[in-house]
């Protein structure tokens, strides 16, 4: 019992340093700032080779969120600036939920160093973090530098539309032949990605974002290849801070084509959350610690909104 007490507590501190740390107090505690849009999915004739899950192997409505991380009241965007894409496929029993971000790694491996990072951040009363301790911690946990190294040397696009984004989890999944094997999400534009030369990003503020993806869903719809990374046994499955070895270049199955026809009201995204722990039966949860965490702070966040 007093491990459950002190694992909720854990959770309850990462919700409040992320809404301490973004501004907010009645928005979602992490990537407050988004356009919830809707579109349609269209399995691929191959996803049944990697799982049975009907929310990837039927056609369904879409039900997505882009977003942007960071203080809520700050308008600045850059390359440092993670964005992400959250979507829902299926209904019913059928329904998963994917959270995609624009870095493949996170910046934690254990829950307790997820919770001493974010504190870490927290805003002082003169000001921003502690700037001391921040690099002191990063001395001792190096590899809570890796996904912020991996920003700094991928410029964005100046648009949603043409960013990777990637589900930084290993989810294990079942495919047709009862066979099993970690995979990992990868979400690519069908037209590429238009990372720009020199570290350049011509869209400055979320309302440029916000702005580009009216227009050209105004103009047409926007595409995403869905795509299945394959695992390897042996692959890291536990530590999310790190890729897996020679990833973007290893075999990958296209699982379908998201397609963004229409913006739709945030009150649409905002009355519930991309819940995590939503996957139908084919996908199961990553075993990673930052995973449960992740399902666990998601369902007090919602709890906290007003």
């Amino acid at each position: 019992m007093a491990m459950i007490r002190s694992q909720a507590a854990k959770h309850a501190s990462i919700v409040g340093a992320m809404k301490a740390i973004t501004g907010t107090s009645n928005a979602r505690a992490s990537f407050a700032r988004g356009r919830c849009v809707r579109g349609t999915y269209i399995p691929s004739d191959r996803a049944d080779e990697v799982t049975t899950s009907q929310s990837f192997t039927r056609p369904s409505r879409v039900l997505a969120r882009f977003s942007v991380d960071g203080n809520l009241k700050g308008s600045e965007m850059g390359n440092l600036v993670l964005r992400g894409f959250s979507f829902r496929l299926g209904g019913g029993d059928h329904r998963s939920d994917i959270l995609t971000q624009s870095a493949p790694i996170h910046y934690a491996r254990k829950v307790d160093q997820m919770v001493e990072f974010l504190n870490m951040r927290r805003p002082r009363a003169s000001g921003g973090p502690d700037p001391v301790k921040m690099r002191a911690f990063s001395a001792a946990h190096p590899e809570t530098r890796h996904q912020a190294d991996y920003v700094a040397a991928h410029p964005l696009p100046p648009s949603f539309a043409d960013t990777t984004y990637w589900a930084v989890h290993a989810f294990p999944a079942t495919n047709a032949n009862g066979e099993r094997q970690f995979i990992k999400f990868k979400v690519a534009p069908v037209v590429g990605d238009a990372a720009l030369p020199g570290g350049e990003v011509k869209a400055t503020s979320s309302d440029a974002l916000d702005d580009d993806l009216q227009k050209r869903i105004g103009a047409s719809d926007i595409r995403f290849s869905l795509m299945a990374l394959l695992g390897r046994p042996d692959d890291p499955v536990l530590d999310v801070t790190i890729r897996w070895p020679n990833e973007d270049s290893r075999e990958a199955v296209r699982l379908g084509t998201i397609v963004i026809t229409a913006i739709e009201p945030d009150e649409t995204c905002d009355g519930s959350v991309f819940d995590p722990g939503n996957l139908a039966d084919g996908i199961g949860y990553p075993p990673d610690e930052i995973f449960a965490a992740r399902r666990a702070a998601y369902a007090i966040s919602l709890a906290r909104r007003g």
